[in-house]
C-alpha cells in the first residue's frame, strides 16, 4: 500500500525571526487553532482550511536548509501557529529532518494537545515555548474558550522530561494584569527546575483590523494597549 504523503497546511513564513527563540530562525506558521484567545492577533489562523500554502515536510525543509548559514550557534527553526501541534504528523516528520542536520528545533504552543504522539515529537524538540495564558482556571476558560488543565499537565511534563522552556505569558489589561494572579504565576513557574526564560508580553491591538475584514467581533475593542509601567510590574513579579 502506497504511503500517505503528509502535507502541512501552511499560513506563512518567517526567514529572519528574532522574537520566536534564540537567535534568527526560520519560523513557520501553521494554520488552525482550537483556542479562540480574545485578544489574539492572527484569527486568520483559527480555521485549519483555510491555509494560504500546502507543502510537505521535504519541501518545508529545502526552503530552511537555504538560511542555515545564518543560524549560528543560537539559531534555528521554530514552529508556531495558530496552534502547531493539530498537525502532529509534519512537525515530526520536519523536526526529524532538521535533527539529521544538526538545526535547532523550537515548538511554539499553547500546550493544549498533549497526549503520546505529541510526546515523541518532544524527542526532536530542543526548545519549548509555553504558552500560559492564565493561571487561573476560570479566567483561563474565558479568555481562550478551552479548559487549563491540559496546558499544566503538558507543563508538568515538560518538568518531569527537563525539556528546555520559555514560558511566555500576555499581560491584558482588566484581565491579567492583576498582581494576584501574576503571583500566583509566578509561584507556579519557580516550582518548575527546566525553565530557562519567562517572556512577558504586552498585550496589543494590532490585529483588530484582521476581525473587520473576517466579519468577526473583536471582544476586546475597549481594551487600551499596556502601559510601561504595569509591564515592568509584570516583568518584575514574573522573574522573582
Amino acid at each position: 500500500m502506497k504511503e500517505k504523503r503528509i502535507i502541512g497546511n501552511i499560513h506563512s513564513y518567517e526567514s529572519f525571526g528574532t522574537v520566536d527563540g534564540p537567535g534568527i530562525r526560520f519560523v513557520i506558521f501553521l494554520q488552525g487553532c482550537p483556542l479562540r484567545c480574545k485578544y489574539c492577533h492572527n484569527p486568520d489562523t483559527w480555521n485549519i482550511t483555510g491555509a494560504k500554502i500546502k507543502a510537505s515536510p521535504e519541501e518545508v525543509f529545502k526552503k530552511i536548509k537555504r538560511y542555515k548559514r545564518y543560524f549560528g550557534k543560537k539559531g534555528g527553526v521554530t514552529v508556531t501557529g495558530g496552534e502547531p501541534l493539530l498537525q502532529k504528523d509534519f512537525i515530526m516528520e520536519l523536526f526529524k529532518l532538521c535533527k539529521e542536520e544538526n538545526i535547532h528545533t523550537a515548538l511554539d504552543t499553547s500546550g493544549y494537545i498533549f497526549d503520546t504522539e505529541v510526546k515523541n515529537i518532544l524527542e526532536y524538540t530542543d526548545l519549548v515555548l509555553l504558552d500560559i495564558k492564565s493561571i487561573d482556571e476560570k479566567i483561563y476558560k474565558n479568555l481562550t474558550g478551552v479548559e487549563l488543565r491540559p496546558t499544566l499537565e503538558f507543563a508538568q511534563y515538560l518538568n518531569k522530561i527537563n525539556k528546555k522552556t520559555w514560558i511566555r505569558h500576555v499581560v491584558v489589561p482588566g484581565i491579567t494584569d492583576n498582581d494576584e494572579l501574576l503571583k500566583n504565576l509566578s509561584v507556579y513557574i519557580s516550582k518548575l527546575n527546566n525553565i530557562e526564560n519567562i517572556e512577558v508580553l504586552p498585550y496589543h491591538n494590532l490585529g483588530k483590523f484582521k476581525y473587520k475584514e473576517l466579519g468577526l467581533e473583536y471582544a476586546l475593542g475597549d481594551t487600551e494597549e499596556l502601559s510601561e509601567e504595569r509591564l515592568k510590574n509584570a516583568v518584575n513579579i514574573l522573574n522573582r
